[in-house]
């Protein structure tokens, strides 16, 4: 497994598609929510990625939070397969990277534990979005 760390311009055409795909994969069928997955954010942001085989098989991206200075939004984490520990590995990879930042993200109310494991805790009540509950979470 080969991991990336790549701005939105440094991406090639095919790592480019292999991220929509898997992304769309996971957010649009797999959990059943028809919403614009892709957006300006991607622009702006470093993509945290592992490839097998031509495939994405786990994926972040991270980009400066607009309206916080000085801290750096996580989302769009996803794996292609559950219960292999890529999630941790991605997780790892990552905060590699995020050492010392003030970090944000807004977890799926299911995975909030999984992020504790990393440092962050849960800031806000529940909220929808797209129809799924979330809860914000901080890691300073």
């Amino acid at each position: 497994m080969i991991w990336c760390h790549k701005t939105y311009q440094e991406l090639t055409r095919d790592e480019l598609f292999a991220i929509a795909r898997t992304r769309q994969d996971v957010f649009v069928v797999e959990q059943k929510c028809a919403y614009p997955d892709l957006d300006d954010r991607d622009l702006f942001s470093t993509h945290v990625f592992a490839m097998e085989n031509g495939k994405v098989s786990a994926y972040l991206r991270y980009f400066d939070r607009p309206q916080e200075p000085g801290v750096i939004q996580i989302g769009r984490v996803l794996t292609a397969e559950h219960g292999k520990g890529l999630g941790r590995c991605l997780m790892e990879e990552a905060l590699r990277d995020l050492r010392e930042k003030h970090l944000y993200l807004e977890a799926q109310v299911y995975a909030a534990g999984f992020y504790e494991r990393f440092g962050f805790r849960v800031v806000s009540s529940p909220f929808e979005e797209d129809g799924i509950p979330h809860v914000c979470m901080r890691r300073d």
